[in-house]
């Protein structure tokens, strides 16, 4: 069963259980309405504590019923009965609760989540838009500013974030057992979200929203779109929104950009890590030199710097230090112009890199990535110098994109820490990684590329040694 449903004396518990992450496709808005039917026979019910099974609330639409008709019955039905219940129902949130999910939740009369809680609404990176009420209910609750930050760019939020801009009422380790805590006079008198007047109008708010979608998200439709229909909650009445929304979101889930998401989506989906590396254990990335401070080697140090990881980005000489400190500090300011990043990110990025010309100032990394001039000489002779300086246990990988991976790798006294890690330029950007398997190297130093592909939002796949890799 996708929804299971239970009464414990005035506390009626609806779970949402389709594992993995409790997408919500037909089966379970079906599951949905049957509990709503059985909440509204009950008698003496004060509470519906809606909850997710397992890791997650509900992560989203099932995106696999995109590609053909809408099939009843549709999610802004269940939303609005469950937000037109005479029994208040309450969202206790565990793990993510996106798309559809968020709109559940808004649905609620009360949210309550745990710190591990992902919350918002990423529709617009699958080309499309919120499509029960998302782009309606979201800024009458936190306010214009809040939607026009997060919908538009698909962003979401851990718990403790979304709490402080009233998109959740409380922050509980137990959101289930805070759940049953609520006061039931506080919350018989909670006013639904969808009753919430609509947030004042602000023309320069959204030609500024306006303008960044221009700048950060040209040519993609369901950014702008998504930005018409918050203008919609500024004016009209919660049905008349919701219908232009459900209209929007039914033409563009039929449309190329949305489709050509949708496969990205899925193929990103089956990109896994190999049986054969399941029992591997990756090291743990904290550090890292990168060797080479040109486009290439540039890119790749601020890929790593979003991650959260701090770089040392190693050169020949005092000039070399000079031109790569430069490079970066280029992809800093083009990500602040952009709006990618603010000033705060920026300068935490800045407070997290060094350049030097001194291969000991990397003594502590966890990894080395080379990404020196394509010449085995000089690659050979980079990672003669790495292995000196670099910790026995840290990995070493090469960014080569066509030499031998394996006679690279025969300067080294341990050839089995070394693995190649083929970037695309510009490397903080494009998301295909190959990860490049040579004649020696051992499971451990492959899990940890892939590890560290995924901490960097990349596609990693697996190569053989051989000319162009795959790429």
């Amino acid at each position: 069963m996708p929804v299971t449903h239970r009464r414990d004396g005035a506390t009626a518990y609806v779970t949402l259980d389709f594992p993995p992450v409790n997408a919500i496709g037909r089966e379970t808005r079906q599951g949905l309405i049957d509990a709503l039917d059985w909440v509204e026979a009950q008698d003496g019910l004060e509470r519906v504590i809606l909850s997710g099974a397992g890791r997650a609330f509900a992560a989203g639409a099932d995106a696999r019923e995109f590609d053909g008709p809408a099939l009843a019955p549709h999610l802004p039905d269940v939303v609005n009965r469950i937000e037109a219940c005479e029994v208040p129902w309450i969202a206790a949130v565990r793990g993510p609760a996106l798309g559809g999910g968020c709109e559940l939740m808004l649905a609620c009369r009360y949210r309550i989540a745990a710190p591990d809680a992902t919350v918002g609404l990423p529709e617009t990176t699958l080309g499309v838009v919120p499509g029960a009420g998302g782009t309606q209910r979201l800024p009458r609750l936190v306010g214009l500013a809040a939607a026009l930050d997060l919908i538009p760019a698909g962003k979401t939020l851990p718990g403790a974030q979304a709490l402080a801009i009233g998109l959740v009422d409380e922050l509980a380790d137990d959101p289930l057992f805070a759940a049953q805590e609520v006061n039931h006079e506080h919350l018989a008198t909670r006013v639904p979200v969808g009753d919430l007047p609509n947030p004042p109008r602000d023309a320069a708010a959204f030609n500024a929203a306006r303008d960044l979608i221009e700048r950060k998200f040209r040519g993609q439709i369901a950014p702008a779109t998504a930005v018409d229909l918050i203008h919609w909650a500024t004016e009209k009445p919660l049905a008349e929104g919701m219908a232009t929304e459900r209209e929007q979101f039914l033409r563009l889930r039929q449309g190329a950009q949305a489709k050509a998401l949708r496969h990205i989506f899925f193929a990103e989906r089956g990109a896994k890590v190999p049986a054969a590396l399941a029992g591997a254990k990756a090291a743990e990335i904290a550090s890292a030199a990168v060797v080479g401070g040109g486009t290439m080697g540039a890119g790749i140090a601020y890929a790593l710097l979003n991650a959260g990881i701090s770089v040392v980005l190693l050169e020949t000489d005092a000039a070399g230090v000079a031109r790569a400190e430069a490079n970066v500090e280029k992809i800093v300011a083009a990500s602040l112009k952009r709006g990618l990043i603010d000033e705060a990110g920026a300068a935490k990025r800045r407070a997290a890199f060094t350049a030097s010309d001194d291969y000991t100032a990397a003594k502590g990394c966890d990894i080395a990535i080379e990404a020196a001039f394509e010449s085995m000489e000089v690659k050979r002779a980079v990672f003669e110098k790495l292995e000196a300086a670099l910790r026995p246990d840290a990995v070493l990988a090469t960014n080569t994109s066509y030499l031998d991976v394996n006679e690279i790798a025969g300067v080294l006294a341990d050839p089995s820490r070394l693995v190649g890690l083929h970037f695309f330029a510009p490397a903080h950007i494009m998301k295909l990684l190959e990860i490049v398997r040579g004649d020696a190297s051992a499971d451990t130093a492959l899990a940890t590329g892939f590890a560290l592909a995924k901490r960097l939002r990349k596609l990693p796949v697996l190569a053989g040694v051989c000319d162009g890799f795959i790429g």
